[in-house]
């Protein structure tokens, strides 16, 4: 994939809806709409949400680590913006964590 390619995909992924056109494999698209629910939603997880992954190939441990690693990053967020942490960029232009600053 180049670098326009990941582009697109990154900023279809960030859209409300997942379109078809993003370059992503069924498995992929299944992790995606299983992920967005749990964050969005995480209530409403059912039977149907485990069985879509399933239908992908996706075993009981695959499926524990993706809602284990989308709940980690909720977690991690979630004491960040308690706390007040802010991005900055780092001198590569890339945007890193800082602590809040003291008023």
């Amino acid at each position: 994939m180049d670098a326009a390619e990941q582009a697109a995909l990154i900023e279809g992924i960030l859209e409300p809806q997942i379109t078809d056109a993003l370059a992503m494999t069924p498995r992929e698209r299944a992790l995606l709409a299983y992920a967005d629910k749990l964050t969005l939603a995480p209530s409403t997880i059912a039977r149907d949400d485990i069985d879509a992954l399933r239908a992908e190939g996706l075993d009981d441990r695959a499926i524990h680590d993706a809602c284990a690693i989308v709940a980690y990053f909720a977690f991690v967020n979630r004491i960040a913006d308690g706390l007040g942490v802010e991005l900055e960029s780092d001198h590569m232009g890339k945007e890193q964590l800082r602590p809040p600053r003291d008023q």
